[in-house]
């Protein structure tokens, strides 16, 4: 499958690999540049084969705090939260996105390779007839614009008399954009500063991308690949499903304790509280590699005594701090910070130790507005 925007990540010389089915760029002008890039100044991203799913009706707010731990009857209409969504044993059926439209409406964020098995789990749970399910992920399109400069240029195509300083980390406004109607959302999966906008104008999607870029020229915007779209994320230590996150750890295991409402009645909770009171066999850690090598997917953890304790879920090379580092599940109690672990590497251990997670942080943001009036 192809997203609307195949003809401008070929125009623009991007490298066409499949990825949960589509042809995706993984990379334009190398990984490293893209990611700099994105650090310094302002990247554009094609996500649209991320799913989409509506949840509309009476009780559609109330639907949705039932199928996810973090409550969504807490939120304003247009906020949005981040949130596991789980079984019944406390085990992640995959993260994402929910968007409070209005009272009652709602849209789910998926990620692309859990489309189908969202919607199946999703469809499986008793639900009022009042509120209607609906997958519309081939509807949309959608484009992240993210790093330092991105709100300048998002600024420049939001519709006249909005202003991006107004909208808050996690909020989102239904405007004009580009000439589009759109949801205009202070999202992202980079670690940085940024926007994610959804638009069902697929004809126009080519002009979107195009102002987009003529937009961003004066900040040096550039199309990014999957390449460095992963290593942002990984540097802002953003869960990516199937690695961080599967269909055998639970949100408690992967430290997102901050994403569950203990007052809310989801499923899975009777688990997770039970996990909770029993005590963490294994937590996600943060891993900086000491010696010579990098510890990927897969690979084992062992303590200094080379017993077996745990098993990489992603790592590389971080662009921006220049350091090797890693993520991994790990036992009691050496997930902790300040631990020395061995990596296995090719047959040979190589030392890493804990460390606090995030790898990265942004720096503080100017407001865009308030500089120009300065």
């Amino acid at each position: 499958m192809r997203t609307p925007f195949y003809d401008c990540h070929v125009k623009y010389g991007g490298k066409i690999v499949e990825f949960c089915g589509y042809e995706l760029p993984i990379q334009f002008e190398g990984i490293i540049k893209e990611h700099n890039r994105v650090r310094e100044n302002a990247g554009l991203f094609d996500v649209s084969h991320m799913g989409e799913f509506f949840l509309e009706g009476k009780g559609a707010i109330e639907f949705a705090d039932k199928i996810v731990p973090n409550r969504v009857s807490e939120l304003v209409d247009g906020q949005a939260l981040y949130t596991p969504l789980c079984r019944e044993d406390g085990t992640t059926v995959d993260d994402l996105l929910v968007y409070r439209m209005d009272a009652e409406n709602v849209l789910l964020v998926v990620n692309a390779a859990n489309i189908d098995k969202d919607f199946a789990h999703i469809s499986s749970i008793d639900r009022p007839e009042s509120v209607k399910l609906t997958n519309r992920s081939k509807d949309f399109a959608q484009l992240a614009i993210q790093g330092p400069k991105a709100p300048y240029i998002v600024q420049k195509l939001i519709e006249e008399g909005r202003n991006v300083d107004n909208i808050g980390f996690f909020h989102f406004e239904r405007c004009l954009f580009a000439g589009v109607q759109a949801i205009v959302s202070r999202t992202g999966y980079t670690g940085e500063y940024g926007f994610e906008i959804y638009f069902d104008s697929l004809d126009k999607a080519h002009d979107v991308w195009e102002s987009i870029m003529e937009a961003g020229k004066e900040y040096y915007v550039q199309p990014i690949g999957l390449g460095a779209r992963d290593t942002l994320r990984f540097e802002g230590c953003l869960m990516l499903y199937g690695n961080d996150l599967n269909d055998t750890t639970t949100p408690l295991d992967a430290k997102l304790n901050w994403t569950i409402d203990w007052n809310s009645d989801f499923i899975g909770k009777a688990a997770l509280l039970k996990q909770k009171e029993e005590g963490y066999s294994r937590r996600l850690a943060g891993l900086e590699i000491i010696d010579k090598g990098i510890a990927r997917h897969d690979y084992e953890v062992y303590s200094l005594d080379e017993k077996k304790i745990g098993v990489i879920t992603s790592g590389t090379k971080c662009p921006t701090l220049n350091k090797i580092m890693a993520m991994a599940y790990i036992e009691s109690p050496l997930w902790k910070k300040g631990n020395e672990v061995l990596v296995k590497v090719r047959n040979k251990f190589i030392k890493a130790k804990t460390v606090k997670m995030p790898f990265y942080k942004k720096p503080a943001l100017t407001m865009v507005n308030k500089e120009r009036e300065a």
